[in-house]
């Protein structure tokens, strides 16, 4: 699509000074930093347009810069990056943070620039800018251009998608914004809420709120490592975990910043909010895998496996009683293909353990037709049991899993495909999952992937074969 994506926000400059310490400070307990070399980059606002720039992106940053040389220092960086500045009037001086580091950690963060001061108006030009967006990013760092009322006025009439990235000082979002990203200790903040519970719990019942709260379409939360919940209009969230590759790192600085960009551009180019967050937990996890803005990578422990029972049901016993997290999905799996490993394995990094409960031949024959399985439960069960991410396999004969799940009790229950999005029906397991204080979500799931467009294609091409040979 035509047009910019306009990053709207705080622009700080960031200044990383970087040394060695040798020596601890004979005046006072603190060790001594022998500078070796100081980095500027933009940093806020700055750095969440600098992280969306691309050769087939057009990047403008509407901003409030100050007149001093913080101002041109951080003008010069931007542009110099490829980003189209539209300044404001900044009373005041730049906002600066300094982080004094060495060894790969941050020993001090040093901020200067005093407190937040009001800008100026926007201009004519910012306002026409806004008005032919492709996607609009408002990155808040809570130094105040989020409230300015006549850029809050033109946000709200703009037909662009806009992403709202919010901050514990800032103002709402506009009302009718496609799409809020907080971290999850934002949300509570912002919501109030005390965050008992899970992670996934206080994601999902804080996200809704402050949905609600805020009239925006869809709150995405995001969970570090974990990922992110997307909260919609739907009463089940979207859980889209990370890469299995992505590995923990120390400093995570810009993160959201390419998760907020990535979704707005995707938004912008007709996304829908489900995918445009599924691309964005793929962007930022590549990022902090790249090692981030300070170039911190780290692997982590490995994650202990439980030792394997003799049932799943004892496997989901052991599991909690180690205060663990038990998973279970559930379907027929009779050809086993991508999209079927693209979901169990999201679903496993949701918890300690996973169980797949299986329909039995007879429940997959109530459900698909007399020509259904193709492949009998055994041979089903034991290729499920194969894979790295299942770690047990129950088979079911009745037509849902409501009595397995009465007995498994899981804390999550996953499933994929047609129960993702807005308007999507009600799983028809939540209200029983949730008797024991589960969750319910779906996973991203793979399309064009189904076992019966499979069966269809080889069908189809067998006749082909078979007229060929007439």
């Amino acid at each position: 699509m035509s047009g910019p994506l306009v990053v709207v926000g705080d622009a700080l400059l960031d200044r990383d000074v970087t040394g060695a310490v040798s020596r601890i400070c004979p005046d006072a307990p603190v060790p001594v930093l022998d500078e070796r070399t100081a980095t500027d980059r933009p940093g806020g606002a700055g750095l969440a347009a600098l992280l969306a720039v691309a050769p087939d992106t057009e990047v403008a940053l509407v901003t409030a810069l100050a007149d001093d040389a913080g101002g041109a220092r951080l003008a010069e960086l931007l542009t110099e990056a490829g980003v189209a500045v539209y300044p404001m009037r900044l009373p005041g001086a730049t906002a600066e943070k300094i982080r004094l580091r060495a060894g790969g950690q941050t020993l001090l963060r040093l901020d200067r620039g005093g407190e937040p001061q009001a800008p100026g108006q926007p201009s004519e030009a910012v306002l026409e800018l806004l008005s032919r967006a492709r996607a609009i990013l408002v990155s808040d760092y809570g130094r105040g251009l989020a409230r300015q009322p006549a850029l809050r006025a033109a946000l709200a009439e703009t037909p662009a998608p806009v992403v709202w990235d919010p901050h514990p000082r800032g103002p709402a979002a506009v009302a009718g914004a496609r799409l809020t990203t907080p971290n999850l200790g934002e949300l509570r903040g912002l919501t109030g809420d005390a965050g008992t519970g899970s992670g996934l719990s206080t994601a999902t019942r804080a996200g809704h709120e402050l949905r609600r709260r805020w009239r925006v379409s869809a709150v995405a939360v995001t969970m570090g490592p974990d990922g992110a919940v997307l909260c919609h209009s739907g009463s089940t969230p979207l859980v889209v975990p990370p890469p299995s590759t992505v590995e923990h790192v120390e400093d995570t600085c810009g993160a959201g910043d390419r998760f907020a960009a990535t979704a707005a551009l995707a938004l912008g180019d007709g996304a829908s909010t489900a995918e445009a967050v599924e691309a964005a937990v793929a962007a930022a996890s590549a990022y902090v895998a790249a090692g981030g803005a300070a170039g911190l990578h780290r692997t982590p422990e490995p994650r202990p496996t439980p030792s394997a029972p003799r049932t799943a049901e004892e496997l989901a016993a052991e599991v909690r009683a180690d205060g663990g997290t038990v998973v279970a999905t559930g379907g027929c799996f009779d050809i086993l293909h991508a999209g079927h490993l693209a979901t169990l394995q999201a679903a496993r990094r949701l918890g300690d353990c996973l169980v797949v409960c299986l329909n039995s031949d007879r429940s997959v024959r109530g459900l698909k037709g007399p020509e259904r399985p193709v492949h009998p439960e055994q041979d089903r069960a034991r290729l499920l049991a194969a894979l790295d991410c299942v770690d047990a396999v129950v088979v079911f004969d009745e037509p849902t899993p409501h009595q397995v799940l009465a007995r498994l009790r899981p804390d999550v229950w996953v499933k994929g495909g047609d129960y993702a999005g807005d308007g999507a029906p009600e799983l028809p397991e939540a209200e029983l999952v949730r008797r024991w204080g589960g969750r319910v979500v779906t996973v991203p799931f793979l399309a064009g992937r189904s076992t019966t467009g499979t069966i269809s294609a080889a069908r189809q091409r067998g006749l082909h074969l078979v007229k060929g040979a007439v």
